[in-house]
C-alpha cells in the first residue's frame, strides 16, 4: 500500500506491528475465503453427491461466527487482545485439521461450525490493534485489514483452484491449516497492546472530550446494510455473468468477479486520506455508486458495460469500508475495542448471511439479476436516509 509511517500515540506500537498484524490475517484467511467456493466439488466425497447443502454450509462459520463474536471481544477485554487473538488463529487451525480429514458430511458439518465459533479473527485483530491506536492511526491500520482481507478473497480462489490439480480441495483444508498455525507463531512475538496515552490536556476546558460523530447503534445499522448490499451480489454472479454473456471463460468471469476488490487494494489509502474528515460524505457517496453499479448489474449486456459497472461497485465498496473504518475509530474512543469490535462483526456477519439467504430466495423466483437489484435499492435507500440519521445523531447530542 503505501509507505506513510502510522503516526501512533506509543513508541512501542508501530507501523510494523500493524502490518504483522494485517499479514498474518491474510495468512490465516486464505482457507476460509478460498475453499467455500468449492464445496459443490468437496460434498460429493462426503456422500453428498448432488452437493445439495452446499448453499447451507457455505453459510454454517458467518453464522456461528457472528454469534461467537460479541462473546470473544467481551473475553479479549477481560483476559488480553492478544491471548485472545492467538486464540481465534489456533481455533482457526484445529477447524480446518478436523474439515480437511472429515470422511463424513456430519463430521465435515461439525468442522465449518467450530470453524466459526473458534474463528473471529478480524474482530480479534481489530480489537487488538483498537487497544493500542486511535483516530487516524486505527483508522488507516482498518483499513490496511480490509485489503487484507480484499487481497485474500482475490488469490486465494486462484491459488486452491492451482492446487486441485495434485491435491483435492478437500483434503487442502489440512494443508492449509498450516497458515493459520504459522500466523500464530509470528503474533505470538508481538507485544501485548497498551492502551494510547493520552496527550497533556492545556486548559479545564478540555477535559470534556468531542463525542463520538456518530452512535454506536447507527454505525451497526450501516455496517449491516453496507454488507447485505455488497455481498448479495457475490454469490450469483458467475449465473449472472453467463446469462448475459455467454460462454465467457471462467478466467475472465474471476477477473469480473475481482474486479471490485481491486479497486480497493489500488485506491483504498488515497481514499481514506481524502476522506478521513469528512466519512458521512464519502460513506453516503459510496452508497449511491453502489446503488447506481448494482442497477447497472440488472442491464448490463455486453463486456464493456459489465466491466464499467463491476468498477463503479468497486468505486462503492472502496468508499465504504474506508469510511466505515473511520467511523469505527471515532466510535471506539473511550471504549473496550473488543467488545465493540466484535459487536460490529456479529452484525458484518448478520447482513452477510441476511445477504445469502435473499440471495438464493430472490434467485429462484426471479432469475440471476433478482439479488443485484434487491441490493442496489437497499444501498439506495441508505443512501437516501444517512442525512436523516446525522441530524437524529446531531440532535441526540
Amino acid at each position: 500500500m503505501s509507505a506513510e509511517v502510522l503516526r501512533v500515540p506509543r513508541r512501542e506500537f508501530g507501523r510494523g506491528h500493524v502490518h504483522a498484524v494485517a499479514g498474518c490475517y491474510f495468512v490465516a484467511s486464505f482457507a476460509a475465503l478460498g475453499l467455500p467456493p468449492y464445496l459443490t466439488e468437496i460434498l460429493p466425497e462426503l456422500g453428498d453427491r448432488g452437493a445439495r447443502w452446499a448453499g447451507v454450509l457455505y453459510i454454517v462459520p458467518t453464522v456461528f461466527g457472528a454469534l461467537g463474536a460479541p462473546l470473544w471481544g467481551r473475553l479479549a477485554d477481560r483476559f488480553g487482545r492478544k491471548r485472545l487473538l492467538l486464540r481465534a488463529q489456533l481455533g482457526l487451525a484445529v477447524s480446518f485439521l478436523l474439515a480437511g480429514w472429515a470422511d463424513s458430511l456430519a463430521t465435515f458439518t461439525v468442522a465449518l461450525v467450530l470453524q466459526g465459533i473458534l474463528g473471529g479473527t478480524f474482530a480479534a485483530s481489530n480489537g487488538y490493534l483498537g487497544t493500542a491506536l486511535e483516530g487516524p492511526a486505527l483508522s488507516k491500520a482498518l483499513t490496511l485489514m480490509q485489503g487484507s482481507a480484499r487481497a485474500a478473497l482475490v488469490a486465494a480462489p486462484i491459488v486452491v483452484g492451482s492446487l486441485s490439480g495434485w491435491l483435492s480441495p478437500h483434503r487442502q483444508y489440512a494443508l492449509l491449516a498450516v497458515l493459520p498455525l504459522t500466523a500464530a507463531l509470528l503474533l505470538a512475538a508481538l507485544p501485548e497492546p497498551v492502551p494510547a496515552e493520552k496527550p497533556p490536556r492545556r486548559a479545564e476546558a478540555e477535559v470534556a472530550e468531542a463525542p463520538p460523530s456518530m452512535s454506536l447503534r447507527t454505525l451497526f445499522a450501516l455496517e449491516f446494510a453496507f454488507v447485505f448490499s455488497t455481498v448479495i451480489s457475490f454469490p450469483y454472479l458467475i449465473e449472472l455473468v453467463d446469462d448475459r454473456l455467454p460462454g465467457t471463460s471462467p478466467a475472465l468471469t474471476g477477473v469480473l468477479f475481482a474486479l471490485p476488490h481491486l479497486c480497493y487494494l489500488v485506491s483504498a489509502l488515497a481514499v481514506h486520506a481524502a476522506f478521513r474528515d469528512r466519512p458521512r460524505a464519502g460513506l453516503a457517496l459510496g452508497f449511491a455508486c453502489i446503488a447506481l453499479g448494482l442497477a447497472g448489474h440488472g442491464i448490463a449486456d455486453s463486456l464493456p458495460t459489465l466491466v464499467a459497472v463491476r468498477l463503479l461497485l468497486g468505486v462503492g465498496l472502496t468508499l465504504g469500508l474506508v469510511c466505515l473504518s473511520v467511523l469505527a475509530a471515532d466510535c471506539a474512543k473511550g471504549r473496550a475495542p473488543g467488545r465493540m469490535f466484535g459487536s460490529l462483526e456479529f452484525f458484518s456477519k448478520a447482513g452477510a448471511v441476511a445477504a445469502g439467504v435473499t440471495a438464493a430466495a430472490g434467485t429462484a423466483r426471479y432469475g440471476p439479476a433478482a439479488p443485484v437489484l434487491i441490493g442496489g435499492a437497499a444501498a439506495a435507500v441508505t443512501a437516501a436516509l444517512l442525512p436523516t440519521l446525522h441530524l437524529r445523531t446531531r440532535w441526540s447530542h
